[in-house]
């Protein structure tokens, strides 16, 4: 079994990272920087650390097939408990690269009108987060606007300019690289620059 380290201090590291994720989600556009952490197979470091802080044995995960290999599945069992599913229609989060489709992401849980929160969110690690087309975003967490330019595939960046769940349904976001992350979540809204 090729199990990797985690956090150093796992109460405390949890802990921090826990919090500069909020900060992510509830200033969207926002850069994070999350503390190293050593990948499992072909996952980066902010991947691997939102996974450490956010999943669990009661939190389905999704993983695409080219991040899903045997030593992350070993390590994320381990870690964390994760309950990993192949089944997108099932899961609190989802772990995606850029080839993730239309069609994968319409059949990821959007919550419902009495718990919005069943809804997936989605962790995209991407080739960089910035030296994408621009996209501006607005909304609550964004004193006026903010601009970000990852690199997101076609299918993300058309599901974030043309949401098809009326709020408060739909897709929350995190995009990740390195050992940054940036998140969008469905309450934001995103228009090409």
């Amino acid at each position: 079994m090729s199990l990797v380290a985690s956090f150093q201090n796992p109460v405390a590291d949890a802990q921090f990272s826990f919090r500069r994720i909020l900060k992510a989600l509830s200033e969207p556009g926002t850069c994070v920087e999350l503390p190293a952490v050593p990948g499992f197979g072909a996952l980066g470091s902010a991947s691997a650390c939102v996974l450490l802080t956010l999943i669990d044995q009661d939190t389905p995960l999704w993983i695409s097939a080219a991040l899903n290999d045997d030593i992350l599945r070993k390590n994320l069992r381990f870690h964390t408990g994760a309950v990993l599913t192949e089944e997108p229609s099932s899961v609190s989060f989802a772990l995606a690269d850029p080839a993730l489709d239309s069609a994968t992401l319409l059949a990821f849980p959007c919550g419902d009108e009495m718990s919005p929160e069943l809804a997936t969110s989605v962790i995209v690690q991407l080739e960089g987060l910035s030296g994408g087309p621009a996209l501006r975003l607005t909304g609550p967490g964004i004193e006026s606007e903010r601009v970000i330019t990852p690199q997101l595939p076609d299918a993300v960046r058309q599901y974030l300019l043309n949401r098809p769940h009326r709020f408060p349904l739909g897709l929350d976001f995190m995009f990740t690289c390195g050992d940054e992350l940036i998140a969008v979540p469905r309450t934001t809204r995103v228009e090409v620059c």
